[in-house]
Protein backbone atom coordinates (compact mmCIF):
# COMPACT_ATOMS: atom_id res chain seq x y z
CA UNK A 1 0.00 0.00 0.00
CA UNK A 2 1.48 3.29 -1.09
CA UNK A 3 1.77 6.38 1.28
CA UNK A 4 -0.76 8.56 -0.30
CA UNK A 5 -3.42 5.82 0.78
CA UNK A 6 -1.84 5.24 3.50
CA UNK A 7 -1.95 9.13 4.97
CA UNK A 8 -5.69 9.17 3.49
CA UNK A 9 -6.67 6.26 5.66
CA UNK A 10 -5.24 7.94 8.65
CA UNK A 11 -7.04 11.34 7.75
CA UNK A 12 -10.10 9.41 7.34
CA UNK A 13 -10.08 6.67 10.13
CA UNK A 14 -13.78 7.36 11.04
CA UNK A 15 -15.52 6.54 8.18
CA UNK A 16 -15.29 2.53 9.14
CA UNK A 17 -16.93 2.89 12.46
CA UNK A 18 -20.01 3.75 10.44
CA UNK A 19 -22.60 1.24 9.15
CA UNK A 20 -24.31 0.74 6.23
CA UNK A 21 -28.01 -0.17 6.24
CA UNK A 22 -29.18 -1.28 2.49
CA UNK A 23 -31.47 1.56 1.77
CA UNK A 24 -32.69 2.50 -1.64
CA UNK A 25 -30.63 5.20 -3.21
CA UNK A 26 -31.29 8.41 -1.75
CA UNK A 27 -32.87 7.19 1.05
CA UNK A 28 -31.28 8.19 4.39
CA UNK A 29 -31.66 6.97 7.79
CA UNK A 30 -29.78 8.16 11.24
CA UNK A 31 -27.23 6.79 12.17
CA UNK A 32 -26.00 8.86 15.25
CA UNK A 33 -25.89 11.58 17.36
CA UNK A 34 -24.50 13.96 19.78
CA UNK A 35 -24.71 17.21 21.50
CA UNK A 36 -23.46 18.86 18.52
CA UNK A 37 -25.00 16.97 15.54
CA UNK A 38 -27.09 14.50 14.24
CA UNK A 39 -25.60 11.93 11.55
CA UNK A 40 -26.56 9.85 8.64
CA UNK A 41 -25.72 7.93 6.01
CA UNK A 42 -26.88 8.65 2.29
CA UNK A 43 -26.71 6.85 -0.94
CA UNK A 44 -27.09 8.89 -4.38
CA UNK A 45 -26.23 8.30 -8.17
CA UNK A 46 -24.30 9.81 -10.11
CA UNK A 47 -23.35 9.07 -14.04
CA UNK A 48 -24.92 5.71 -13.60
CA UNK A 49 -23.18 4.82 -10.67
CA UNK A 50 -23.96 4.71 -6.78
CA UNK A 51 -22.16 6.50 -4.07
CA UNK A 52 -22.08 6.55 -0.38
CA UNK A 53 -21.07 9.17 2.02
CA UNK A 54 -22.50 10.52 5.31
CA UNK A 55 -24.74 13.88 6.43
CA UNK A 56 -23.37 15.66 9.59
CA UNK A 57 -25.41 18.56 10.51
CA UNK A 58 -26.21 20.79 13.70
CA UNK A 59 -29.24 21.18 14.60
CA UNK A 60 -29.87 24.61 13.15
CA UNK A 61 -27.13 24.63 10.22
CA UNK A 62 -26.18 28.75 9.50
CA UNK A 63 -24.37 27.23 6.16
CA UNK A 64 -24.24 23.57 4.37
CA UNK A 65 -20.47 21.99 2.52
CA UNK A 66 -20.29 19.20 0.01
CA UNK A 67 -16.61 18.18 0.76
CA UNK A 68 -15.24 17.56 -2.39
CA UNK A 69 -12.04 14.87 -3.05
CA UNK A 70 -9.29 15.53 -3.56
CA UNK A 71 -6.77 13.13 -6.23
CA UNK A 72 -5.88 10.12 -4.28
CA UNK A 73 -8.20 6.82 -2.70
CA UNK A 74 -10.42 9.38 -0.29
CA UNK A 75 -13.21 7.96 1.60
CA UNK A 76 -15.49 9.86 3.54
CA UNK A 77 -13.54 12.82 5.56
CA UNK A 78 -15.79 12.30 9.28
CA UNK A 79 -13.36 13.92 11.25
CA UNK A 80 -13.49 17.23 8.64
CA UNK A 81 -16.99 17.27 8.56
CA UNK A 82 -17.50 16.58 12.65
CA UNK A 83 -15.19 20.11 13.01
CA UNK A 84 -17.41 21.73 10.18
CA UNK A 85 -20.04 20.61 12.07
CA UNK A 86 -19.56 21.78 15.46
CA UNK A 87 -19.37 25.45 13.84
CA UNK A 88 -22.65 25.46 13.01
CA UNK A 89 -22.05 24.03 9.14
CA UNK A 90 -24.19 20.91 7.53
CA UNK A 91 -22.02 18.21 5.58
CA UNK A 92 -22.15 15.67 2.94
CA UNK A 93 -18.67 13.89 2.77
CA UNK A 94 -18.91 11.37 0.36
CA UNK A 95 -16.23 8.08 -0.69
CA UNK A 96 -15.13 8.96 -3.68
CA UNK A 97 -15.95 6.64 -7.06
CA UNK A 98 -14.76 3.49 -6.73
CA UNK A 99 -13.36 4.13 -2.95
CA UNK A 100 -14.53 2.95 0.24
CA UNK A 101 -18.28 1.86 -0.40
CA UNK A 102 -18.74 4.22 -3.42
CA UNK A 103 -19.73 2.28 -6.85
CA UNK A 104 -18.05 3.40 -10.12
CA UNK A 105 -14.25 2.85 -11.24
CA UNK A 106 -11.22 4.91 -9.20
CA UNK A 107 -9.17 6.97 -11.58
CA UNK A 108 -6.42 8.06 -9.36
CA UNK A 109 -2.35 8.86 -9.77
CA UNK A 110 -1.43 5.14 -8.64
CA UNK A 111 -3.22 3.77 -11.57
CA UNK A 112 -2.07 6.49 -14.18
CA UNK A 113 -2.32 9.77 -15.55
CA UNK A 114 -6.28 9.21 -16.93
CA UNK A 115 -7.13 10.69 -13.16
CA UNK A 116 -5.86 14.39 -14.21
CA UNK A 117 -7.81 14.00 -17.81
CA UNK A 118 -10.57 16.18 -18.46
CA UNK A 119 -13.30 13.40 -18.92
CA UNK A 120 -12.20 12.39 -15.07
CA UNK A 121 -12.23 15.57 -13.80
CA UNK A 122 -15.01 16.22 -15.48
CA UNK A 123 -17.35 13.03 -14.16
CA UNK A 124 -15.72 13.86 -10.91
CA UNK A 125 -17.65 17.17 -10.75
CA UNK A 126 -21.09 15.53 -11.22
CA UNK A 127 -20.48 13.70 -8.73
CA UNK A 128 -20.18 16.91 -6.65
CA UNK A 129 -23.64 18.46 -8.20
CA UNK A 130 -25.46 15.19 -7.82
CA UNK A 131 -23.50 15.50 -3.62
CA UNK A 132 -24.75 19.01 -3.55
CA UNK A 133 -28.67 17.74 -4.75
CA UNK A 134 -28.77 15.30 -1.97
CA UNK A 135 -27.48 17.75 0.85
CA UNK A 136 -29.94 20.62 -0.35
CA UNK A 137 -32.93 17.82 -0.18
CA UNK A 138 -31.83 17.15 2.95
CA UNK A 139 -31.81 20.49 4.49
CA UNK A 140 -35.29 21.38 5.71
CA UNK A 141 -34.87 25.04 5.55
CA UNK A 142 -33.96 25.44 2.00
CA UNK A 143 -32.54 29.17 2.20
CA UNK A 144 -29.45 27.23 3.66
CA UNK A 145 -26.80 28.28 1.23
CA UNK A 146 -24.54 25.44 -0.11
CA UNK A 147 -21.02 25.68 -0.71
CA UNK A 148 -18.26 23.58 -1.92
CA UNK A 149 -14.98 22.70 -0.11
CA UNK A 150 -12.03 20.76 -0.86
CA UNK A 151 -8.08 20.59 -1.64
CA UNK A 152 -5.56 20.14 -4.06
CA UNK A 153 -7.05 18.30 -6.99
CA UNK A 154 -10.48 19.54 -5.85
CA UNK A 155 -9.51 23.25 -7.28
CA UNK A 156 -10.56 22.00 -10.80
CA UNK A 157 -12.94 19.97 -9.63
CA UNK A 158 -14.92 22.57 -7.74
CA UNK A 159 -15.20 25.57 -10.36
CA UNK A 160 -16.25 22.68 -12.95
CA UNK A 161 -19.11 21.48 -10.49
CA UNK A 162 -20.27 25.38 -9.33
CA UNK A 163 -20.36 25.95 -13.29
CA UNK A 164 -23.26 22.89 -13.75
CA UNK A 165 -25.32 23.31 -10.32
CA UNK A 166 -26.74 26.86 -10.04
CA UNK A 167 -27.37 25.45 -6.24
CA UNK A 168 -23.99 26.01 -5.52
CA UNK A 169 -23.31 29.78 -3.94
CA UNK A 170 -19.82 29.65 -2.39
CA UNK A 171 -16.44 28.20 -2.87
CA UNK A 172 -13.67 26.97 -0.21
CA UNK A 173 -10.45 25.88 -1.75
CA UNK A 174 -7.34 24.87 -0.16
CA UNK A 175 -4.38 24.38 -2.02
CA UNK A 176 -5.75 24.56 -5.61
CA UNK A 177 -3.95 25.54 -8.58
CA UNK A 178 -5.33 27.91 -10.83
CA UNK A 179 -2.81 27.07 -13.61
CA UNK A 180 -4.26 24.17 -16.35
CA UNK A 181 -3.02 20.42 -15.47
CA UNK A 182 -0.27 20.06 -17.80
CA UNK A 183 1.41 23.01 -16.02
CA UNK A 184 0.45 21.96 -12.61
CA UNK A 185 2.18 18.68 -14.00
CA UNK A 186 6.13 19.97 -15.15
CA UNK A 187 5.64 22.24 -11.59
CA UNK A 188 5.16 18.83 -9.87
CA UNK A 189 7.78 16.98 -11.76
CA UNK A 190 10.25 19.91 -11.53
CA UNK A 191 9.97 19.95 -7.52
CA UNK A 192 10.37 16.00 -7.68
CA UNK A 193 8.46 16.33 -4.30
CA UNK A 194 11.73 17.94 -2.55
CA UNK A 195 10.73 19.13 0.28
CA UNK A 196 13.54 22.15 0.63
CA UNK A 197 13.01 23.17 -3.14
CA UNK A 198 12.25 26.44 -2.35
CA UNK A 199 15.89 26.82 -0.05
CA UNK A 200 17.72 26.42 -3.76
CA UNK A 201 15.14 27.46 -6.24
CA UNK A 202 13.61 30.84 -7.39
CA UNK A 203 10.40 31.90 -8.90
CA UNK A 204 11.67 33.10 -12.36
CA UNK A 205 13.40 29.18 -12.20
CA UNK A 206 10.42 27.57 -11.28
CA UNK A 207 7.91 29.34 -14.12
CA UNK A 208 10.62 28.67 -16.54
CA UNK A 209 10.24 25.39 -16.15
CA UNK A 210 6.22 25.26 -16.18
CA UNK A 211 6.31 27.20 -19.03
CA UNK A 212 8.87 25.42 -20.98
CA UNK A 213 9.26 21.46 -19.99
CA UNK A 214 7.95 18.95 -22.27
CA UNK A 215 4.75 17.22 -21.38
CA UNK A 216 5.84 14.07 -19.48
CA UNK A 217 1.95 12.58 -20.61
CA UNK A 218 -0.80 13.18 -23.41
CA UNK A 219 -3.91 14.23 -21.59
CA UNK A 220 -6.42 16.87 -22.72
CA UNK A 221 -5.86 19.89 -20.23
CA UNK A 222 -7.95 21.93 -18.29
CA UNK A 223 -7.69 25.22 -17.60
CA UNK A 224 -9.78 26.72 -14.00
CA UNK A 225 -10.27 30.18 -15.57
CA UNK A 226 -12.59 29.04 -18.31
CA UNK A 227 -14.94 28.17 -15.51
CA UNK A 228 -14.19 30.57 -13.04
CA UNK A 229 -14.42 33.54 -15.28
CA UNK A 230 -18.16 32.83 -15.67
CA UNK A 231 -19.20 32.60 -11.89
CA UNK A 232 -20.50 34.92 -9.79
CA UNK A 233 -20.17 33.24 -6.32
CA UNK A 234 -17.47 33.88 -3.98
CA UNK A 235 -14.50 32.51 -3.25
CA UNK A 236 -11.90 31.93 -1.04
CA UNK A 237 -8.68 29.87 -1.90
CA UNK A 238 -5.70 29.11 1.12
CA UNK A 239 -2.36 28.56 0.09
CA UNK A 240 0.60 27.55 1.65
CA UNK A 241 3.68 29.36 0.73
CA UNK A 242 6.01 26.36 0.55
CA UNK A 243 3.94 24.38 -1.84
CA UNK A 244 5.49 21.64 -3.89
CA UNK A 245 2.91 20.49 -5.80
CA UNK A 246 1.02 23.58 -6.59
CA UNK A 247 2.58 27.19 -7.81
CA UNK A 248 0.88 29.49 -5.49
CA UNK A 249 2.42 32.38 -6.90
CA UNK A 250 1.37 32.17 -10.54
CA UNK A 251 -2.05 31.14 -9.03
CA UNK A 252 -2.26 34.27 -7.14
CA UNK A 253 -1.58 36.16 -9.88
CA UNK A 254 -4.28 34.70 -11.87
CA UNK A 255 -6.32 34.61 -9.27
CA UNK A 256 -5.56 38.35 -8.80
CA UNK A 257 -6.79 38.85 -13.23
CA UNK A 258 -9.89 37.20 -12.45
CA UNK A 259 -10.78 39.76 -9.62
CA UNK A 260 -11.14 41.88 -12.32
CA UNK A 261 -14.51 40.16 -13.81
CA UNK A 262 -15.70 38.54 -9.91
CA UNK A 263 -14.73 41.05 -7.17
CA UNK A 264 -15.72 38.30 -4.82
CA UNK A 265 -12.79 36.01 -5.20
CA UNK A 266 -10.13 36.26 -2.16
CA UNK A 267 -7.19 34.36 -0.98
CA UNK A 268 -4.94 33.98 2.14
CA UNK A 269 -1.50 32.71 2.11
CA UNK A 270 0.45 31.42 4.64
CA UNK A 271 3.89 31.40 3.90
CA UNK A 272 5.58 28.57 6.34
CA UNK A 273 3.02 26.22 4.76
CA UNK A 274 3.52 23.69 2.01
CA UNK A 275 0.87 22.08 -0.27
CA UNK A 276 -1.21 20.66 3.08
CA UNK A 277 -2.84 23.46 4.42
CA UNK A 278 -5.83 21.37 6.27
CA UNK A 279 -4.73 18.34 8.03
CA UNK A 280 -1.42 20.67 9.92
CA UNK A 281 -0.49 21.73 13.52
CA UNK A 282 -1.26 24.90 12.50
CA UNK A 283 -5.25 25.82 12.43
CA UNK A 284 -5.51 28.93 11.25
CA UNK A 285 -5.71 28.24 7.78
CA UNK A 286 -9.20 25.85 8.80
CA UNK A 287 -10.13 28.86 11.17
CA UNK A 288 -9.76 31.15 8.50
CA UNK A 289 -11.88 29.32 6.08
CA UNK A 290 -15.24 28.99 8.57
CA UNK A 291 -14.50 32.68 9.61
CA UNK A 292 -14.92 33.23 5.88
CA UNK A 293 -18.33 31.18 5.40
CA UNK A 294 -19.88 32.61 8.17
CA UNK A 295 -19.14 36.22 6.88
CA UNK A 296 -20.20 35.21 3.54
CA UNK A 297 -23.56 33.35 4.72
CA UNK A 298 -24.54 36.13 6.97
CA UNK A 299 -23.96 38.67 4.56
CA UNK A 300 -24.52 37.65 1.10
CA UNK A 301 -28.20 36.90 0.22
CA UNK A 302 -28.98 33.78 -1.19
CA UNK A 303 -28.59 34.26 -5.58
Amino acid sequence: MNTLFKEIRTINFYCKSLAMFLLLVTSFQVMAASPDFMTKEVKFVSNGDTLAGTIVKPAQPLAALVIVPGSGQEKRMMEFASLLAKNGIAVLTYDKRGVGESGGVYAGPEVGTNNVDSANLNLLSLDASAAVNTLKKDLADKSIQVGLIGGSQAGWIIPLTAKKNNSVSFMAIFSGALVTVREQLRFQFYTNNNADFWNSHSEEDARHHIFNDPDKYQLIDTDPLTALSKLSIPGLWIYGGRDIQVPVQLSIERLKTLKSKNGRYEYQLFPDLGHNTVFTEDQKPVETMIKWIKTIVSSTEKP
